[in-house]
């Protein structure tokens, strides 16, 4: 039989729902079988989460090299938190800490042969940063982390699949971090995800305008004329089968009926908008241009109802699954090199 594929899981934010929907995901029955996991953080908290969902999981310490245990889950652990740390809901400095390490460790894991994909459970980029550690979210700290590799963040659902120009910033600030380039750069990162990591032999990618209407012929702003289309037109003299620009609202609809099979959209809640729309429980955060395959539900840390028993594992399975499918999907093995292990950003 062949061996499931081992998933490395960052613990994410400890004082936030990722650690009990992790294990939530975990003991669901769609997981069964389909992966290998390691999770990576502070066994304190994982430990929590248990007595809060109180499944029916054992935990070991695991060091990189040694066989994964049987019968049990294992833990690489990077950090070692005193309770009052880690109280859902209640962010602190060495949660944030712990949180970066967790991401670093199990990038590391992948990126050294350890583990074949990484699954990130969601940070509060605030605590990080309070926490002295400058990074915008985990796609910019990823590929940072990898050489700075160019990437995009990469929304992936059943029906949908949206990638984005520009990520988070300040809707004032999206036009002037706008080009030509950057667009052409993104359609080719995610001609190429779809190619070698969902295996489409031509995918057909529509490409949005930045204003209303696609501008409506400069009625509305010139940058779709001026830095849109010519993107697209080199993109397709590259082989990549792009459209546009094209107006959002018209576009969506196009994508949902399957005429294309991704969108790139300019800025965050062009694409994060319809999107949840369709896949608010489900959707799966999957950064494209990476070395290595990294998945991450679609949901932050949700503090207002960590410790509660009521956050919901849907994005968190898919997100797993997705890396466990995407690991097998891989040309040969991981290629051991040495991720940068940063204390900041």
């Amino acid at each position: 039989m062949k061996t499931p594929p081992r998933v490395a899981i960052s613990m994410g934010d400890p004082t936030g729902i990722g650690p009990e929907v992790t294990l939530a995901a975990l003991a669901s029955r769609g997981l069964r079988g389909a992966l290998q996991p390691i999770l990576v953080g502070d066994l304190g908290t994982y430990g929590d989460a248990a007595r809060l969902l109180r499944p029916a999981v054992r935990f070991a310490a695991w060091e990189p090299g040694d066989p994964l245990p049987r019968g049990a889950v294992a833990v690489r652990e990077v950090a070692t938190l005193p309770a009052r740390q880690r109280r859902p809901g209640h962010p602190t400095l060495a949660g944030g800490r712990a949180a970066h390490a967790a991401i670093v460790e199990a990038l590391r894991l992948v990126r050294t042969g350890a583990a074949d994909a990484l699954c990130t459970a969601p940070i509060c980029k605030a605590n990080l940063i309070a926490a002295g550690i400058q990074v915008s979210g985990h796609t910019e700290l990823l590929a940072h982390l990898c050489g700075d590799v160019p990437v995009r963040m990469m929304m992936i659902g059943d029906i949908l699949r949206v990638a984005l120009v520009t990520t988070h910033l300040a809707l004032r600030d999206v036009p002037d971090a706008i080009d030509a380039g950057a667009v052409l750069t993104t359609i080719r990162i995610a001609d190429r995800a779809l190619r070698e990591r969902f295996r489409l032999r031509r995918p057909r990618i529509g490409v949005a305008g930045l204003n209303p209407h696609a501008g409506e012929q400069g009625v509305f702003g010139d940058e779709d004329i001026r830095l849109i289309a010519p993107a697209v037109r080199r993109a397709r003299r590259l082989g990549v089968d792009a459209s546009g620009p094209l107006a959002a609202d018209s576009l969506f609809p196009l994508a949902r009926t399957g005429h294309f099979d991704a969108v790139v959209c300019m800025y965050h809640d062009q694409g994060l908008a319809p999107f949840k729309l369709l896949h608010f429980a489900d959707g799966v955060n999957f950064t494209a241009g990476l070395p290595v395959v990294r998945t991450s539900p679609d949901h932050g840390t949700a503090h207002d109802i960590a410790g509660r028993r009521r956050a919901d594992p849907s994005s968190m399975i898919a997100a797993l699954r997705m890396a466990g499918q995407l690991a097998g999907h891989r040309h040969g093995k991981t290629r051991r090199v040495e991720a940068r292990t940063v204390s900041k950003i």
